[in-house]
Protein backbone atom coordinates (compact mmCIF):
# COMPACT_ATOMS: atom_id res chain seq x y z
CA UNK A 1 0.00 0.00 0.00
CA UNK A 2 2.07 3.54 -0.96
CA UNK A 3 0.90 6.60 0.21
CA UNK A 4 -1.48 7.54 -2.75
CA UNK A 5 -3.18 4.52 -1.75
CA UNK A 6 -3.94 5.21 2.33
CA UNK A 7 -7.49 4.18 3.13
CA UNK A 8 -9.96 7.22 4.70
CA UNK A 9 -10.09 5.58 8.63
CA UNK A 10 -13.65 6.60 8.51
CA UNK A 11 -14.59 4.67 5.62
CA UNK A 12 -11.98 1.51 5.45
CA UNK A 13 -12.77 -2.05 6.46
CA UNK A 14 -10.22 -4.63 7.46
CA UNK A 15 -10.61 -7.31 5.11
CA UNK A 16 -8.28 -10.05 6.13
CA UNK A 17 -8.45 -12.00 2.52
CA UNK A 18 -7.18 -8.50 1.12
CA UNK A 19 -3.91 -9.16 -1.05
CA UNK A 20 -2.47 -6.43 -0.17
CA UNK A 21 -2.66 -6.57 3.69
CA UNK A 22 -1.22 -10.25 3.66
CA UNK A 23 1.81 -8.56 1.99
CA UNK A 24 1.91 -6.11 4.11
CA UNK A 25 -0.69 -5.70 6.91
CA UNK A 26 0.91 -3.10 9.09
CA UNK A 27 0.39 0.01 7.07
CA UNK A 28 -3.17 -0.67 7.13
CA UNK A 29 -2.78 -1.40 11.20
CA UNK A 30 -1.93 2.02 11.40
CA UNK A 31 -4.80 3.06 9.80
CA UNK A 32 -7.08 1.02 12.48
CA UNK A 33 -4.93 2.35 15.76
CA UNK A 34 -5.72 5.93 14.42
CA UNK A 35 -9.46 5.42 14.29
CA UNK A 36 -11.25 5.45 17.53
CA UNK A 37 -12.92 2.59 18.99
CA UNK A 38 -12.81 -0.68 18.15
CA UNK A 39 -13.19 -1.42 14.27
CA UNK A 40 -15.96 -3.06 12.44
CA UNK A 41 -14.37 -4.83 9.77
CA UNK A 42 -15.76 -6.07 6.51
CA UNK A 43 -17.11 -9.08 7.82
CA UNK A 44 -19.06 -7.57 10.57
CA UNK A 45 -17.12 -8.53 13.45
CA UNK A 46 -14.51 -5.96 15.67
CA UNK A 47 -11.46 -5.27 15.14
CA UNK A 48 -9.46 -4.56 18.53
CA UNK A 49 -5.95 -2.88 16.88
CA UNK A 50 -4.42 -1.14 19.88
CA UNK A 51 -2.00 -2.65 22.45
CA UNK A 52 -4.50 -1.77 25.47
CA UNK A 53 -7.74 -2.28 23.91
CA UNK A 54 -5.85 -6.15 22.64
CA UNK A 55 -4.53 -6.81 25.53
CA UNK A 56 -8.00 -6.27 27.38
CA UNK A 57 -9.96 -8.35 25.17
CA UNK A 58 -7.32 -11.18 25.52
CA UNK A 59 -7.60 -11.07 29.30
CA UNK A 60 -11.41 -10.03 29.94
CA UNK A 61 -13.36 -12.58 31.57
CA UNK A 62 -16.43 -10.84 29.56
CA UNK A 63 -14.58 -12.69 26.14
CA UNK A 64 -13.69 -16.25 25.33
CA UNK A 65 -14.74 -19.21 22.95
CA UNK A 66 -18.50 -18.57 22.50
CA UNK A 67 -20.34 -21.25 20.65
CA UNK A 68 -17.97 -22.66 17.94
CA UNK A 69 -20.42 -24.00 15.67
CA UNK A 70 -22.32 -20.59 15.63
CA UNK A 71 -18.99 -18.24 14.95
CA UNK A 72 -17.89 -20.48 12.19
CA UNK A 73 -21.46 -20.05 10.99
CA UNK A 74 -20.97 -16.49 10.93
CA UNK A 75 -18.78 -17.17 7.55
CA UNK A 76 -20.27 -19.85 5.84
CA UNK A 77 -24.21 -19.28 6.85
CA UNK A 78 -26.70 -21.09 9.29
CA UNK A 79 -27.24 -24.38 7.07
CA UNK A 80 -23.22 -25.15 7.00
CA UNK A 81 -22.64 -27.74 9.76
CA UNK A 82 -19.05 -27.31 10.98
CA UNK A 83 -19.56 -30.36 12.76
CA UNK A 84 -19.86 -32.47 9.51
CA UNK A 85 -16.40 -31.87 8.93
CA UNK A 86 -13.18 -33.92 10.63
CA UNK A 87 -11.04 -30.89 10.24
CA UNK A 88 -13.87 -28.22 12.28
CA UNK A 89 -14.42 -31.05 14.37
CA UNK A 90 -11.19 -31.12 15.71
CA UNK A 91 -10.64 -27.33 15.83
CA UNK A 92 -13.71 -27.27 18.19
CA UNK A 93 -12.09 -29.77 20.54
CA UNK A 94 -8.92 -28.53 20.68
CA UNK A 95 -8.30 -26.53 24.84
CA UNK A 96 -7.35 -23.66 22.45
CA UNK A 97 -10.87 -22.81 21.15
CA UNK A 98 -12.69 -24.10 24.64
CA UNK A 99 -14.23 -21.78 27.51
CA UNK A 100 -13.89 -23.31 31.18
CA UNK A 101 -14.32 -25.62 32.77
CA UNK A 102 -13.36 -28.06 29.68
CA UNK A 103 -10.60 -25.64 28.88
CA UNK A 104 -9.01 -25.21 32.32
CA UNK A 105 -9.18 -29.10 32.62
CA UNK A 106 -7.37 -30.06 29.30
CA UNK A 107 -5.01 -27.45 29.88
CA UNK A 108 -4.07 -28.21 33.13
CA UNK A 109 -3.24 -31.83 32.29
CA UNK A 110 -1.10 -30.66 29.34
CA UNK A 111 0.42 -28.37 31.57
CA UNK A 112 1.58 -31.28 33.82
CA UNK A 113 3.45 -32.97 31.22
CA UNK A 114 4.86 -30.06 29.30
CA UNK A 115 6.52 -28.67 32.44
CA UNK A 116 9.34 -26.06 32.44
CA UNK A 117 11.53 -28.91 33.41
CA UNK A 118 11.56 -30.97 30.09
CA UNK A 119 11.63 -27.83 28.11
CA UNK A 120 14.74 -26.93 29.44
CA UNK A 121 16.12 -30.63 29.17
CA UNK A 122 15.74 -30.43 25.61
CA UNK A 123 18.06 -28.14 24.94
CA UNK A 124 21.04 -30.25 24.06
CA UNK A 125 19.19 -32.36 21.64
CA UNK A 126 17.97 -28.90 20.16
CA UNK A 127 21.78 -27.35 20.13
CA UNK A 128 22.73 -30.88 18.29
CA UNK A 129 19.90 -31.03 15.93
CA UNK A 130 20.47 -27.69 15.07
CA UNK A 131 24.02 -28.56 14.31
CA UNK A 132 23.25 -31.19 11.84
CA UNK A 133 21.32 -29.14 10.11
CA UNK A 134 23.76 -26.53 9.37
CA UNK A 135 26.11 -29.63 8.62
CA UNK A 136 24.07 -30.38 5.77
CA UNK A 137 24.31 -26.82 4.56
CA UNK A 138 27.00 -24.65 5.23
CA UNK A 139 29.65 -26.82 2.56
CA UNK A 140 27.12 -25.52 -0.28
CA UNK A 141 27.09 -22.52 0.83
CA UNK A 142 23.56 -21.70 -0.10
CA UNK A 143 19.98 -23.28 1.29
CA UNK A 144 16.25 -22.83 1.29
CA UNK A 145 15.70 -21.30 4.94
CA UNK A 146 12.32 -23.11 5.65
CA UNK A 147 12.83 -26.47 3.80
CA UNK A 148 16.63 -27.06 4.45
CA UNK A 149 16.23 -25.70 8.34
CA UNK A 150 13.24 -23.85 9.56
CA UNK A 151 10.59 -26.40 9.08
CA UNK A 152 13.22 -29.36 9.75
CA UNK A 153 14.15 -28.15 13.52
CA UNK A 154 10.91 -27.85 15.37
CA UNK A 155 9.87 -30.99 13.52
CA UNK A 156 12.81 -32.58 14.57
CA UNK A 157 12.64 -31.21 18.44
CA UNK A 158 8.60 -32.83 18.49
CA UNK A 159 9.26 -35.64 16.91
CA UNK A 160 11.91 -36.52 20.00
CA UNK A 161 9.32 -34.55 22.57
CA UNK A 162 6.72 -37.07 21.36
CA UNK A 163 9.03 -40.34 20.71
CA UNK A 164 8.21 -41.13 16.82
CA UNK A 165 10.22 -43.62 16.16
CA UNK A 166 13.06 -43.47 13.52
CA UNK A 167 10.86 -45.46 10.48
CA UNK A 168 8.54 -42.10 10.89
CA UNK A 169 11.69 -39.43 10.83
CA UNK A 170 12.28 -40.24 7.02
CA UNK A 171 12.34 -36.89 5.11
CA UNK A 172 9.53 -38.39 3.07
CA UNK A 173 7.51 -39.24 6.67
CA UNK A 174 8.27 -36.07 7.73
CA UNK A 175 7.21 -34.04 4.66
CA UNK A 176 4.24 -36.23 4.21
CA UNK A 177 3.15 -34.58 7.76
CA UNK A 178 4.23 -30.70 7.76
CA UNK A 179 2.21 -31.07 4.41
CA UNK A 180 -0.83 -32.65 6.47
CA UNK A 181 -0.71 -29.90 9.21
CA UNK A 182 -0.13 -27.02 7.05
CA UNK A 183 -3.85 -28.20 4.76
CA UNK A 184 -5.50 -29.09 7.72
CA UNK A 185 -4.46 -26.04 9.63
CA UNK A 186 -6.07 -24.07 7.08
CA UNK A 187 -9.32 -24.02 9.25
CA UNK A 188 -8.30 -21.66 11.34
CA UNK A 189 -8.20 -19.01 8.39
CA UNK A 190 -11.46 -16.81 9.36
CA UNK A 191 -13.01 -16.83 5.99
CA UNK A 192 -15.20 -19.15 3.50
CA UNK A 193 -12.99 -22.04 2.29
CA UNK A 194 -13.94 -23.80 -1.13
CA UNK A 195 -14.63 -27.11 -1.38
CA UNK A 196 -11.73 -28.86 -2.60
CA UNK A 197 -9.81 -26.93 -0.20
CA UNK A 198 -12.26 -28.45 2.58
CA UNK A 199 -12.45 -31.63 1.31
CA UNK A 200 -8.47 -31.95 1.08
CA UNK A 201 -8.25 -30.62 5.22
CA UNK A 202 -10.63 -33.03 6.28
CA UNK A 203 -8.48 -36.15 4.51
CA UNK A 204 -5.40 -34.32 6.16
CA UNK A 205 -7.12 -34.03 9.28
CA UNK A 206 -8.13 -37.72 9.16
CA UNK A 207 -4.37 -38.74 8.41
CA UNK A 208 -3.15 -36.96 11.32
CA UNK A 209 -5.76 -38.41 13.73
CA UNK A 210 -4.82 -41.92 12.47
CA UNK A 211 -1.05 -40.91 12.74
CA UNK A 212 -0.66 -40.16 16.31
CA UNK A 213 -3.64 -42.18 17.39
CA UNK A 214 -1.23 -45.23 16.53
CA UNK A 215 1.33 -43.65 18.41
CA UNK A 216 -1.66 -42.87 21.30
CA UNK A 217 -1.82 -47.13 21.30
CA UNK A 218 2.07 -47.77 21.76
CA UNK A 219 2.40 -45.77 24.40
CA UNK A 220 -0.54 -46.87 26.25
CA UNK A 221 1.01 -50.27 26.02
CA UNK A 222 4.86 -49.28 26.20
CA UNK A 223 5.19 -45.97 28.28
CA UNK A 224 8.36 -44.51 27.08
CA UNK A 225 10.59 -41.13 28.32
CA UNK A 226 8.46 -39.04 26.48
CA UNK A 227 5.44 -36.23 26.40
CA UNK A 228 3.20 -38.93 24.72
CA UNK A 229 3.93 -40.95 27.33
CA UNK A 230 3.73 -38.56 30.02
CA UNK A 231 0.45 -36.75 28.78
CA UNK A 232 -1.63 -40.84 28.38
CA UNK A 233 -0.77 -40.78 32.21
CA UNK A 234 -1.39 -37.47 33.14
CA UNK A 235 -3.83 -37.70 35.87
CA UNK A 236 -6.48 -34.61 37.46
CA UNK A 237 -6.68 -34.05 41.17
CA UNK A 238 -9.57 -36.63 40.97
CA UNK A 239 -8.04 -39.72 38.76
CA UNK A 240 -9.62 -38.80 35.03
CA UNK A 241 -6.76 -38.95 32.16
CA UNK A 242 -7.15 -37.50 28.87
CA UNK A 243 -8.89 -39.80 26.75
CA UNK A 244 -7.81 -41.28 23.31
CA UNK A 245 -9.35 -38.53 21.02
CA UNK A 246 -8.38 -36.03 23.74
CA UNK A 247 -4.66 -36.89 23.72
CA UNK A 248 -5.12 -37.21 19.74
CA UNK A 249 -6.07 -33.71 19.38
CA UNK A 250 -3.52 -32.03 21.68
CA UNK A 251 -0.76 -34.13 20.06
CA UNK A 252 -1.96 -32.99 16.71
CA UNK A 253 -2.36 -29.37 18.15
CA UNK A 254 0.97 -29.36 19.41
CA UNK A 255 2.78 -31.09 16.66
CA UNK A 256 1.58 -28.27 14.20
CA UNK A 257 1.98 -25.59 16.57
CA UNK A 258 5.15 -26.23 17.42
CA UNK A 259 6.81 -26.20 14.12
CA UNK A 260 4.64 -23.38 12.57
CA UNK A 261 5.52 -21.14 15.16
CA UNK A 262 9.21 -21.82 14.99
CA UNK A 263 9.44 -22.14 11.60
CA UNK A 264 8.02 -18.93 10.93
CA UNK A 265 9.73 -17.15 13.86
CA UNK A 266 12.70 -18.13 12.39
CA UNK A 267 12.46 -17.28 8.68
CA UNK A 268 10.63 -13.77 9.71
CA UNK A 269 13.57 -13.06 11.66
CA UNK A 270 16.15 -13.74 9.02
CA UNK A 271 14.08 -11.87 6.18
CA UNK A 272 13.94 -8.87 8.56
CA UNK A 273 17.37 -9.02 9.82
CA UNK A 274 18.58 -8.67 6.49
CA UNK A 275 16.28 -5.70 5.57
CA UNK A 276 17.35 -3.42 8.41
CA UNK A 277 20.80 -2.07 8.18
CA UNK A 278 23.06 -3.18 10.56
CA UNK A 279 20.61 -5.58 12.75
CA UNK A 280 22.22 -8.63 11.15
CA UNK A 281 25.87 -7.71 12.02
CA UNK A 282 24.68 -6.95 15.68
CA UNK A 283 23.81 -10.36 16.03
CA UNK A 284 26.60 -11.86 14.82
CA UNK A 285 29.00 -9.79 17.11
CA UNK A 286 27.75 -11.37 19.89
CA UNK A 287 25.44 -13.93 19.14
CA UNK A 288 25.62 -15.38 22.84
CA UNK A 289 24.25 -11.60 24.14
CA UNK A 290 21.82 -11.00 21.30
CA UNK A 291 19.95 -14.05 20.61
CA UNK A 292 17.89 -13.85 23.51
CA UNK A 293 16.38 -10.19 22.48
CA UNK A 294 16.27 -10.79 18.61
CA UNK A 295 14.06 -13.65 19.44
CA UNK A 296 11.89 -10.99 21.45
CA UNK A 297 12.15 -8.46 18.41
CA UNK A 298 11.24 -10.94 16.09
CA UNK A 299 8.15 -11.91 17.84
CA UNK A 300 7.14 -8.03 18.16
CA UNK A 301 8.68 -6.90 14.72
CA UNK A 302 6.86 -9.82 12.65
CA UNK A 303 4.82 -11.85 14.45
CA UNK A 304 3.82 -15.39 13.00
CA UNK A 305 0.32 -15.15 14.45
CA UNK A 306 -1.36 -11.89 13.39
CA UNK A 307 -4.19 -12.20 15.36
CA UNK A 308 -6.90 -14.46 17.70
CA UNK A 309 -10.26 -14.12 17.78
CA UNK A 310 -12.62 -13.85 21.11
CA UNK A 311 -16.03 -13.82 21.24
CA UNK A 312 -18.24 -11.41 24.18
CA UNK A 313 -19.43 -13.45 26.63
CA UNK A 314 -21.61 -10.55 28.16
CA UNK A 315 -21.92 -7.71 27.21
CA UNK A 316 -18.53 -5.40 27.80
CA UNK A 317 -17.13 -2.16 26.29
CA UNK A 318 -13.86 -1.76 24.90
CA UNK A 319 -12.26 1.52 23.88
CA UNK A 320 -15.76 3.12 24.29
CA UNK A 321 -17.13 0.66 21.92
CA UNK A 322 -20.17 -1.58 22.94
CA UNK A 323 -19.79 -5.65 22.40
CA UNK A 324 -22.93 -7.74 22.39
CA UNK A 325 -23.23 -11.14 23.51
CA UNK A 326 -22.19 -13.28 20.94
CA UNK A 327 -20.09 -10.77 18.77
CA UNK A 328 -16.51 -11.95 17.51
CA UNK A 329 -13.46 -9.49 17.86
CA UNK A 330 -10.39 -10.23 16.24
CA UNK A 331 -7.51 -9.05 18.44
CA UNK A 332 -5.18 -7.44 16.57
CA UNK A 333 -1.79 -9.09 17.74
CA UNK A 334 0.57 -7.67 14.99
CA UNK A 335 -1.08 -4.40 15.12
CA UNK A 336 -0.65 -4.47 18.89
CA UNK A 337 2.64 -4.90 18.51
CA UNK A 338 3.25 -1.83 16.47
CA UNK A 339 1.35 0.60 18.56
CA UNK A 340 3.76 3.51 19.32
CA UNK A 341 2.09 4.31 23.05
CA UNK A 342 3.57 1.15 23.79
CA UNK A 343 7.53 0.89 21.67
CA UNK A 344 9.92 3.38 21.07
CA UNK A 345 10.54 3.37 16.99
CA UNK A 346 7.75 0.72 17.13
CA UNK A 347 8.19 0.56 12.94
CA UNK A 348 11.88 0.53 13.26
CA UNK A 349 13.73 -3.68 14.04
CA UNK A 350 16.12 -3.10 16.96
CA UNK A 351 17.77 -6.51 18.24
CA UNK A 352 19.01 -4.40 21.27
CA UNK A 353 15.07 -3.49 22.57
CA UNK A 354 14.60 -4.61 26.39
CA UNK A 355 11.08 -4.04 26.34
CA UNK A 356 9.36 -7.85 26.22
CA UNK A 357 5.67 -6.26 25.73
CA UNK A 358 4.61 -8.15 22.62
CA UNK A 359 1.30 -9.67 22.78
CA UNK A 360 2.72 -12.61 19.98
CA UNK A 361 1.75 -15.27 22.22
CA UNK A 362 -1.66 -14.03 23.08
CA UNK A 363 -2.46 -13.11 26.54
CA UNK A 364 -5.14 -14.01 29.50
CA UNK A 365 -5.92 -18.19 30.00
CA UNK A 366 -5.28 -18.77 26.42
CA UNK A 367 -1.84 -17.55 25.92
CA UNK A 368 0.11 -20.10 24.15
CA UNK A 369 1.19 -23.38 26.22
CA UNK A 370 4.47 -23.74 24.60
CA UNK A 371 5.68 -20.43 23.73
CA UNK A 372 8.73 -21.58 26.02
CA UNK A 373 10.09 -24.16 23.66
CA UNK A 374 10.20 -21.59 21.11
CA UNK A 375 11.40 -19.11 22.43
CA UNK A 376 14.61 -21.55 23.27
CA UNK A 377 14.88 -23.05 19.73
CA UNK A 378 14.60 -19.51 18.14
CA UNK A 379 17.45 -18.64 20.64
CA UNK A 380 19.55 -21.64 19.49
CA UNK A 381 18.73 -21.34 15.70
CA UNK A 382 19.76 -17.82 15.57
CA UNK A 383 22.67 -17.82 18.09
CA UNK A 384 24.14 -20.47 15.93
CA UNK A 385 23.46 -19.34 12.26
CA UNK A 386 25.03 -16.10 13.30
CA UNK A 387 27.77 -17.92 14.77
CA UNK A 388 28.45 -20.33 11.87
CA UNK A 389 27.75 -18.62 9.11
CA UNK A 390 28.12 -14.82 9.45
CA UNK A 391 28.63 -13.92 6.19
CA UNK A 392 25.21 -15.02 5.19
CA UNK A 393 22.98 -12.66 2.82
CA UNK A 394 19.22 -13.52 2.27
CA UNK A 395 17.30 -12.54 -0.68
CA UNK A 396 15.17 -10.01 0.28
CA UNK A 397 14.04 -8.16 -3.10
CA UNK A 398 10.16 -9.53 -3.24
CA UNK A 399 9.61 -11.91 -0.43
CA UNK A 400 6.49 -14.28 -1.03
CA UNK A 401 4.41 -14.50 1.75
CA UNK A 402 2.20 -17.62 2.48
CA UNK A 403 -1.51 -16.99 1.56
CA UNK A 404 -3.62 -16.33 4.66
CA UNK A 405 -3.86 -13.15 7.17
CA UNK A 406 -3.76 -15.39 10.69
CA UNK A 407 -0.40 -17.13 10.17
CA UNK A 408 2.20 -15.00 8.57
CA UNK A 409 5.21 -16.56 7.04
CA UNK A 410 7.33 -16.96 4.06
CA UNK A 411 6.45 -19.16 1.28
CA UNK A 412 10.51 -19.97 1.11
CA UNK A 413 13.67 -17.55 1.52
CA UNK A 414 16.99 -18.34 -0.10
CA UNK A 415 20.31 -17.71 1.75
CA UNK A 416 23.81 -17.84 0.31
CA UNK A 417 27.06 -16.97 2.53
Amino acid sequence: MNAQAQPDPATYRFDPADPELIRDPYPYYRVLREAPGLHRAAGGYWVASRHADVREVLTSPAFGQGDFVRNIQLFYGPDFDPMRHSSYRWLSEVFLMQDPPAHTRLRKLVASALTPKRVAAMQPRIEAITAELLDRVEGRGRMEVLWDFAYQLPTLVMCDMLGLEESERTPANLARLTQAVAESFIVFETRVLGDAELANANAQMDYLNDFFGRLYERRKARPQDDLTSDLVQAREDGGTQLSKAELVNVVVAMFGAGFETTAHLIGNGLLSLHRAPGQWQTLVRDPAAHAPTTVEEVLRYESSLQGSYRTALQPATVAGTTVQPGEKVLCGLGSANRDAAVFDRPDDLDVTRRDTRSLSFGGGIHHCIGQQLARLEGRVAFAAIATRLPQMTVDTSSPAWRPGFLFRGLKELHAEW
